[in-house]
């Protein structure tokens, strides 16, 4: 967990004295401001006294519950975002708070690096919404948050800017750590219903037998068939919003015979027969090569061609050349304000000549984990080369790794990923394309 120095407001309600003080702490350590409630009353206080920007509220709490506190939220302060957090986890759950409008669900017992990882989620998710009221006049690119002045991101930025005004599939395609999400989000909140609900489905994700019920509904059997309920999936809720399919790649080929019907306007409830129609623009993602998988069979042709109407590419970091120095010096400053206590690092000549020269598997991802890293670490006004790993100040001699054995080159790149996000084995997994069950087993070669 980092310690940063934040200034957005944080409301916490749950009815748990232990729970709500756990919370609490992390968030203080996190660096941000904290209101605590222990019901929903008080909470409404607060709310109406105070400027919130996230409001995480417990699930079951007697008299006013979670779902209510959310509801009141979203039809009172559209400037808050709202997580729920629950020790009863359900798709029944999950999808009642995010239909009530909760854009984060965090089920019990969760990490400390969880609940930061879901609060900075929703904190990144705030600032997206206000895209919409900040200044036509801004650069095209620095509208949509895509820092650079290179064409290959002003060519990003266009198409975006292109897919927001037509209600088609998109295809959003790039390396891990390209910004593919952050490319869905802008598509949705530069379109016509920005207000409109925007659902983020990691394919890869969510386990095989579940993700059909979360995302065509399904019909859960009573003793009689008037008992029996309806729970709509996430393309019926999102009526007239976006649904973003995060790497659908990972999908299977039975889901992907139903994920079709669904680009073509309707769904049909797992248990159920009757097909139901549905209006909103569908945006996928991935970082492989889905012609390869079609041709392998391995990913449906059909389905390829029917969501691939709009073809974003994300570059990679390494194609961006001086983008790199200007992103660098962004996250810097970001870093140095949120740290606080004095000005920003400058990066010296040979720093940035080590910036530029490195390949960047991790792309932008990499790139602001390693700024964080720096900058936290360092009490100098100027950021020298040594001051980066070893892995990188050695980079422009790496072509002595032509005369090694591929096995031998990927040991070395595992372990230069593990050393650059200090032994952390899920981000380590994100940059590296690969799940944390393979990243395991290449470990044990290490």
């Amino acid at each position: 967990m980092s310690r940063k120095k934040n200034k957005e407001v944080i409301l916490v309600v749950d009815d748990s004295q232990d729970t709500l003080e756990m919370i609490q702490r992390n968030i203080e350590y996190m660096g941000y401001n904290v209101f605590a409630c222990d019901n929903a009353q008080d909470a409404m206080d607060v709310l109406s006294k105070n400027h919130v920007d996230l409001v995480i509220t417990d699930y079951h709490m007697p008299f006013v519950g979670g779902i209510d506190v959310i509801r009141h939220v979203r039809d009172n302060y559209k400037n808050t975002e709202v997580m729920m957090i629950t020790g009863y986890a359900s798709v029944e759950g999950a999808v009642e708070a995010i239909k009530a409008g909760a854009e984060e669900y965090l089920s019990k017992p969760f990490t400390e690096d969880e609940l930061e990882e879901a609060i900075n989620r929703s904190i990144e998710k705030l600032a997206l919404r206000t895209l919409k009221s900040e200044s036509q006049s801004i650069d095209i690119s620095q509208k949509y948050g895509l820092i650079g002045d290179s064409k290959e991101i002003r060519r990003v930025a266009e198409s975006i800017k292109k897919a927001s005004q037509q209600d088609l599939p998109v295809l959003i395609s790039g390396e891990p750590g390209t910004g593919k999400e952050f490319a869905a989000r802008a598509i949705h909140y530069e379109g016509e219903n920005p207000e409109s609900p925007f659902f983020y489905i990691n394919c890869s994700g969510i386990p095989e037998n579940k993700i059909e019920g979360e995302l065509f509904g399904y019909v859960k059997s009573g003793s009689s068939d008037k008992e029996a309920q309806i729970y709509k999936g996430f393309f019926e809720l999102a009526q007239k919003g976006t649904v973003f399919l995060d790497e659908i790649s990972s999908t299977s080929l039975a889901t992907q015979v139903k994920l079709l019907r669904a680009f073509s306007g309707e769904v049909t409830h797992i248990g159920d027969n009757t097909p139901r129609k549905i209006s909103c623009r569908i945006i996928a993602s991935t970082s492989k090569d889905l012609i390869n998988l079609v041709k392998r069979n391995l990913f449906r042709e059909d389905l390829f061609f029917r969501m691939n109407v709009i073809n974003i590419a994300m570059p990679s970091l390494r194609e961006r050349g001086g983008d790199i120095i200007l992103m660098a010096n962004s996250f810097i400053a970001k870093v140095s304000g949120e740290l606080g206590g004095g000005g920003v690092p400058q990066l010296d000549e040979k720093a940035a000549f080590c910036l530029v020269g490195y390949s960047w598997p991790g792309n932008v991802r990499e790139l602001e984990l390693l700024m964080k890293q720096v900058v936290s670490k360092t009490d100098r006004d100027v950021i020298e080369i040594t001051d980066l790993p070893s892995y990188m100040r050695f980079n422009i001699f790496e072509n002595s790794r032509l005369n090694k054995k591929l096995a031998d080159v990927e040991i070395e790149h595992i372990k230069d990923v593990l050393e650059s996000v200090e032994g952390n084995k899920t981000k380590a997994a994100e940059i590296l394309g690969i799940d944390r069950k393979t990243l395991r087993d290449k470990m044990k070669k290490v």
